[in-house]
């Protein structure tokens, strides 16, 4: 339906708006059925890039599933770096790092900090809470990897002062201990 569809914007002027909701809808199917190949080539022939920015941002906020918020992070930030605010720009960025280190998880266990993946610092907080050392480690790994020469609103400082905020507390004892006496 959706390709008919594009048929007849192609034969009938379509509102502007029309055509948005319709790619939209179309790329949000695409992305739901895990067919990247058919969503960026979907994308690559929308000519006018305002709508592609458009289609492209609107169907990030709808908070999809993990694969899809990749993908579509990716693409804004390849594609359409210079056209977002600074602000924006952060955003997107935080978030195709916090999916890539919720990729770093186990499988299972991701649906636990999705609501988390659009911010990577908060999650590593949550991991470190919840005693998941292991996966911290791959986690602040993979950050590092992925901070060297970014700026989406924290630094690799930031992570080390998290870390060090944790180890601290993890060496703090609430009482004092008492030595036996024979």
């Amino acid at each position: 339906d959706y390709e008919l569809c594009e048929e007849w914007g192609r034969l009938y002027p379509i509102p502007r708006e029309d055509l948005i909701n319709l790619h939209r809808e179309h790329l949000l199917h695409l992305l739901e059925m895990g067919d990247m190949e058919k969503a960026l080539q979907l994308l690559q022939r929308i000519e006018d890039p305002g709508v592609c920015l458009a289609i492209s941002e609107q169907s990030l906020d709808q908070h999809l599933n993990l694969a899809a918020s990749h993908f579509l992070a990716d693409y804004l930030t390849a594609h359409f770096y210079a056209s977002l605010t600074t602000a924006r720009r952060n955003e997107i960025q935080a978030l195709y790092i916090g999916s890539k280190v919720l990729l770093t998880l186990p499988e299972l266990s991701r649906v636990n900090y999705f609501h988390l993946s659009s911010r990577p610092l908060l999650m590593l907080e949550q991991l470190l809470m919840n005693m998941k050392v292991d996966w911290v480690a791959v986690a602040v790994q993979t950050l590092h990897q992925l901070l060297a020469g970014q700026e989406i609103g924290f630094t690799v400082e930031d992570i080390d002062n998290l870390l060090s905020k944790y180890a601290e507390k993890a060496l703090n004892f609430p009482f004092t201990l008492k030595e036996k006496r024979s």
